[in-house]
């Protein structure tokens, strides 16, 4: 990051983002006891109280409106945010999304395929997910490209490759240690290090390495593409806050509805 905000591809002007994964359908869900191991009044927290069924807990709850975010926030963040620290970005003027659940008919409530946009005024980052297309970009599963002036660098979270405008690679660097997060928990070095900041942050005052109002913007605008999928139309925002601009309908999605006793007080 700090080699392209030296200036190394020139001025960056679109960021590329991708994920790609093999998920199975989660078929259509039975009303069934509660696990003896799970709390479901917990577990819900500030969600609207519904039956346990046997096809939410512990991973497909991310496929539902009702307690999930979709692809998008599940992994699009991660790489959407790598596109915006690169080009220096915040919120985006313009939030564009389009996509379906095209390959299984389930309770899945999201899409398993999207295209996402964040238009800004002279820059636009991209976010393609495929939750059930394994085909991968770059010989990548997920990752992200900076496009400049004056060349590119692919990034994943095993380290990154710098080319000139012609694809000729000029520079690669790769870590020592490669990251997963194939599990449930989604727990491993990187979520080790940034847990570890956090506490360190909170006990001795260390400086946040994902400050918190950043987290915010990264969040917020896949949440958003979220809100333009489900009303099938692009957004405009005010990119000094990240609200939605003229759309009542689009602003009510910005908020959930609480199970009593669990709202937000200011």
């Amino acid at each position: 990051m700090k080699k392209i905000h030296e200036g190394l591809i020139g001025k960056p002007y679109f960021g590329k983002a991708w994920y790609c994964n093999t998920r199975k359908s989660i078929g259509t869900g039975r009303q069934v006891p509660v696990p003896g191991y799970l709390d479901w009044e917990l577990w819900q927290g500030p969600a609207p109280r519904r039956p346990y069924k046997d096809n939410v807990h512990p991973y497909n709850w991310h496929w539902f409106w009702h307690w999930g975010t979709g692809e998008t926030l599940n992994n699009g963040t991660h790489e959407v945010d790598l596109c915006r620290w690169a080009m220096g970005l915040g919120y985006p003027n313009v939030v564009t999304a389009s996509g379906g659940r095209y390959h299984y008919k389930d309770d899945w409530e999201f899409y398993d395929t999207l295209m996402t946009g964040y238009e800004y005024d002279n820059a636009m980052i991209t976010w393609e997910g495929l939750s059930c297309q394994g085909k991968r970009q770059y010989d990548r599963d997920r990752g992200a490209v900076i496009h400049g002036t004056s060349g590119s660098v692919l990034i994943d979270r095993g380290g990154y490759q710098v080319f000139t405008l012609d694809n000729k690679m000029i520079d690669e660097y790769s870590t020592d240690t490669r990251s997963s997060t194939t599990d449930v928990r989604s727990m491993d070095s990187m979520t080790d290090s940034h847990f570890q900041n956090l506490v360190n942050a909170i006990r001795e005052g260390e400086t946040l390495r994902s400050p918190i109002h950043e987290g915010n913007v990264a969040v917020t605008m896949l949440q958003l593409s979220n809100v333009a999928w489900k009303l099938n139309r692009a957004l405009r925002l005010d990119a000094s806050n990240g609200h939605v601009v003229n759309d009542p309908q689009a602003s009510a999605l910005c908020r959930r509805e609480y199970e009593k006793g669990w709202e937000l007080s200011l």
